[in-house]
């Protein structure tokens, strides 16, 4: 296709989209429910397009899972290339007025893909190396909140980083919080698809990542209440979540155990069956999102309390192809739409994003490989837990876009963290199997990856 047919195919579509799209002034411009329809289903088609095609090319070209070429497709839709090159096209398909409505999906997508990870956790390795991963953990949250000090004072004189009038405290704190998180969905595919499941190096990585997540969580419910929000939010959410799992922790497998015994019965899921789970996930999600944590917290604990057998397997097979691949998508590219590269746009700004990747790299891989060596791991084990707890993926992109919903970051800082969150999640597989994986395939420790699920979604 040549330029100029490739311009007359981008002025077509952007005078096609006109009638539906923010053609005339946002302030006399009148959406109708038909307009938002309209905009949704193409944005979905152009989505699911695009992250198919760049996540192949990420297996292909680069060996990444899945989920991390998505994150790429969904900053390719945003202003950061699409925007950049064609902006009248990219403005006239993803309009402001329609942000709202691909937000809710997104959400959705999130927190039902959650929900599929908390089926899939063991909590019988959580018994096991309990004291090895409570340094570790501790360890990947004091580096970074220490990290986070030191440089916090620095971002805080450049306009525009953080929200005018915010207190240094908080914004260390929503620092350390970044910084701390590592990808609890992803570190559970890896550990899956590299055969670690069932190891020591495995069960000890998934264990510190889950606390450290948990940690970042409640320390941002604390930066959103001093925020602004008041006290009351603070004890709402982290009183509210500690009620929640204690409750399914003392009644929850007794409560839904019915649900697993029905499938197993017909030996098979039925429709009233995944009415009512469906039910119990929204529910789960609504409660956790209404005290002031977030919904994807509720479906993955209730997914933790799920029946397991033929009841998960069931569950997989029906909800979890269109969590993937229809709604997860969405929320990536809701993220890339909010992601603004070319705002990094000074010598300085681009050295305070290396700074900042470099410090969060040091600070979670530095600090989990030193704690790992201390609590007497060899050291390929120990750089292999590194490897996997720096990985920041999905789970950083739901803490940052908090914080600029709320008002908390500015959209440079918002992109450089989501370069650290792409750039630290790449890392992660390549990484590990450099510093622990061949070798421990090479001695027998570990069996090949199969090809197949190394190129599953992630």
């Amino acid at each position: 296709m040549t330029d100029g047919m490739w311009d007359s195919f981008v002025a077509a579509a952007s005078g096609m989209l006109s009638a539906h799209g923010p053609a005339v002034p946002a302030a006399v411009k009148s959406y109708a429910p038909g307009d938002y329809s309209v905009h949704f289903f193409l944005q979905l088609a152009v989505i699911i397009l695009a992250c198919r095609i760049v996540g192949w090319l990420g297996q292909k070209l680069l060996a990444q899972p899945q989920v991390v070429g998505e994150m790429i497709a969904g900053v390719i839709l945003g202003p950061s290339l699409i925007g950049l090159l064609w902006p009248d096209m990219q403005l006239a398909l993803f309009p402001k007025e329609t942000k709202n409505v691909l937000y809710a999906g997104a959400q959705l997508g999130v927190a039902l893909y959650m929900f599929m990870v908390g089926l899939k956790l063991r909590l019988d390795h959580f018994q096991t190396k309990a004291r090895s991963a409570a340094a570790v953990s501790a360890s990947g949250v004091i580096a970074p909140f220490l990290i986070a000090a030191a440089i916090t004072p620095f971002l805080l004189k450049v306009p525009g980083l953080f929200a005018e009038g915010i207190s240094q405290a908080n914004a260390t704190l929503f620092m350390g919080a970044c910084i701390a998180l590592t990808a609890f969905p992803m570190l559970a595919r890896i550990i899956n698809e590299r055969g670690l499941a069932d190891s020591g190096l495995g069960t000890l990585s998934l264990t510190a990542g889950a606390f450290d997540d948990a940690a970042s969580w409640c320390v941002l419910a604390i930066v959103l209440a001093t925020f602004g929000a008041g006290s009351g939010v603070a004890v709402l959410a982290i009183g509210g979540g500690v009620l929640y799992v204690g409750f399914l922790v003392f009644f929850g497998r007794r409560l839904l155990a019915p649900l697993g015994r029905m499938v197993e019965q017909d030996g098979e899921m039925s429709a009233s069956v995944l009415a009512i789970t469906l039910f119990l996930f929204c529910a789960s999600a609504f409660f956790m999102d209404a005290i002031g944590i977030h919904g994807i917290f509720g479906g993955f604990i209730l997914g933790v309390f799920m029946p397991r057998g033929l009841f998960v397997e069931e569950l997989k097979k029906k909800v979890e192809p269109i969590a993937v691949v229809l709604l997860l998508p969405m929320f990536f590219t809701y993220s890339g739409l909010n992601t603004r590269m070319d705002m990094v746009n000074s010598p300085t700004l681009l050295l305070i994003a290396l700074g900042i990747l470099a410090a969060s790299i040091l600070a979670k891989f530095g600090a989990c490989y030193a704690a790992a060596r201390a609590m007497g791991e060899d050291n390929r084990t120990a750089l292999g837990i590194g490897a996997l707890m720096n990985s920041r993926g999905l789970m950083e992109l739901i803490i940052i876009n908090i914080g600029l919903q709320k008002g908390i970051i500015g959209p440079t800082l918002f992109s450089m963290l989501v370069l650290m969150a792409i750039v630290t999640t790449m890392m992660a597989s390549p990484l590990f199997e450099l510093v622990y994986g061949r070798q421990a395939r090479a001695s027998g420790e570990l069996g090949a990856v199969p090809g197949k699920l190394a190129a599953r979604n992630a």
